[in-house]
């Protein structure tokens, strides 16, 4: 009975091992992607993209070069992945709530606001834009992937809420415009002084606050069509 039942526990645990093994696979495969491209960022801030060499970032992710093609393919696709999983956190929510009132004009455009600058003071964020800059003479397609991927992408956002709001009777101007407004008095000269080191990244308070004031102004320069 023993070996009856030692056999069949055995042959319960072989018909579970292939089931289990893609998951394990897949975690395994995340963790080599997160790896690599944390490597990859920081070769690209400390070296700069043009000088860094795909068996640099495969050695300091610990992966031989040919999984690391694999995974990307090449360093450009790296990069974007890079971009490409900040700019996830910046896209307006899909639930936002319909625009019926001034006052709910006012919390979506606080919370856009909110989670741009919470997002976009990050540390890494900050020194995407600052490799960007650096880079844009010998290596054009860091800004380019940046542009596209992140910064107008969000502006598109903002634009719809701006253009939803026209469109609701809540205030009145040229969406594209209202979203330089916006975005003017959101940053002001913050993102220059982060880039140029010279400013803290600001609280979660800070931000809260200048989002609130940056709607304030915005309402005060568009008020509700008479």
């Amino acid at each position: 009975m023993y070996g009856t039942t030692w056999y069949r526990v055995k042959r319960e645990m072989t018909s579970m091992s292939p089931k289990m093994k893609p998951r394990e696979e897949e975690i395994d495969g995340a963790a080599v992607r997160k790896r690599i491209l944390g490597a990859a960022l920081s070769a690209f801030m400390e070296g700069g993209y043009a000088q860094t060499s795909t068996l640099e970032i495969a050695t300091r992710a610990r992966v031989s070069k040919r999984e690391l093609y694999s995974l990307f393919g090449n360093k450009e696709a790296m990069l974007v992945a890079c971009i490409t999983e900040r700019a996830r956190r910046l896209k307006a929510p899909a639930d936002l709530p319909e625009l019926r009132d001034r006052e709910t004009l006012a919390n979506v455009l606080a919370t856009f606001g909110t989670r741009l600058l919470t997002e976009t003071t990050d540390p890494v964020v900050v020194a995407v834009f600052r490799l960007a800059i650096s880079e844009t003479v010998h290596a054009p397609k860091v800004a380019q992937a940046l542009d596209s991927i992140a910064r107008r992408p969000t502006r598109d956002s903002l634009r719809e809420i701006m253009a939803n709001a026209k469109s609701a009777g809540l205030c009145d101007g040229d969406p594209a415009a209202m979203v330089e407004q916006f975005l003017g008095l959101l940053w002001g000269d913050l993102m220059t002084g982060l880039l140029l080191q010279v400013a803290d990244r600001p609280s979660a308070g800070e931000i809260a606050r200048r989002a609130h004031a940056a709607t304030t102004g915005f309402l005060n320069i568009h008020p509700k069509p008479r």
